[in-house]
């Protein structure tokens, strides 16, 4: 019966993980193992760990502004404003940078308009987002794919590809992020993250504003939430029958990782929208 309805939801690939291991692993429509499809914005949980990352390795600082690394000017607010923009901001979606221009993907000084003080304003706003990619490669002087190779997927197993700061991968791969995840950054015994206050912070309300966002990763379990392209707090949790624990990784067209810690789970969803 689950199989029947992730089919009728245009599911293109479903596995379901406990303890590190496969419980279930099913594809639909031609879909295979080996087949890729695109994350959408559960990439953006994944950019959040490479950020994690670069910050291990002295390379960024995630308090520091955002103009340390992209120079000024890399927005149209007033100097003293875009100062107050940090890194931070952008993995918490509180650059304070409008989010109704147009064209939300929109990375041009020109389309990146002040709007609130960083900090006090949250808003699912992905130009702001696409460019924590820009502040990976100045920091260290490498493309998003070859820094994500070095520091992931040769370590991992895994396998993807950005393009137009979307990342395409295998559900294997997906769920490979998943484990890495639920082990708090360490992969067989290869610790990729050290900073457990970071990995910690990830995973738990990053601002008061919309208390299910941590750092690039969605939250359950909160007494309230938020929506993209909505400013309005909604009481209740993002999915009420969901363990509290749960965080998840979620994408356009229901791309989703889903990791729960006290249940030893990792789930992951590729399809068409469901």
């Amino acid at each position: 019966s689950l199989y029947q309805l992730l089919e009728e939801r245009n599911t293109k690939s479903f596995i379901l993980l406990q303890d590190g291991k496969i419980v279930l692993e099913k594809y639909f429509g031609g879909f295979t193992r080996d087949s890729f499809w695109y994350w959408a914005s559960a990439g953006k949980s994944l950019s959040a760990f490479l950020v994690g990352q670069a910050q291990d390795e002295g390379l960024l600082d995630i308090h520091a502004p955002v103009s340390d690394y992209l120079g000024t000017g890399w927005t149209s607010a007033p100097p003293d404003k875009e100062a107050l923009i940090t890194v931070r901001d952008q993995l918490r979606m509180t650059a304070g940078l409008d989010d109704a221009t147009g064209d939300a993907n929109c990375t041009d000084p020109a389309c990146l308009l002040y709007k609130a003080d960083a900090g006090t304003r949250w808003a699912y706003h992905n130009a702001p987002y696409h460019l924590v990619h820009d502040v990976l490669s100045a920091a260290s002087g490498q493309g998003i794919n070859i820094f994500t190779k070095n520091r992931l997927y040769d370590r991992t197993g895994m396998t993807g590809l950005w393009l137009n700061h979307v990342q395409y991968g295998r559900a294997r791969d997906m769920a490979r992020f998943g484990l890495l995840m639920l082990a708090n950054g360490v992969w067989s015994g290869d610790t990729l993250l050290r900073n457990q206050q970071y990995l910690y912070d990830m995973t738990h309300p990053s601002q008061t504003l919309n208390r299910s966002y941590g750092y690039l990763w969605w939250l359950t379990g909160q007494q309230s939430f938020m929506l993209p392209g909505l400013q309005v707090v909604f009481p209740g949790k993002t999915v009420p029958n969901a363990p509290d624990d749960t965080y998840m990784a979620l994408g356009k067209d229901d791309q989703k990782i889903h990791v729960v810690p006290s249940k030893g789970w990792v789930w992951v969803r590729q399809g068409n929208a469901g």
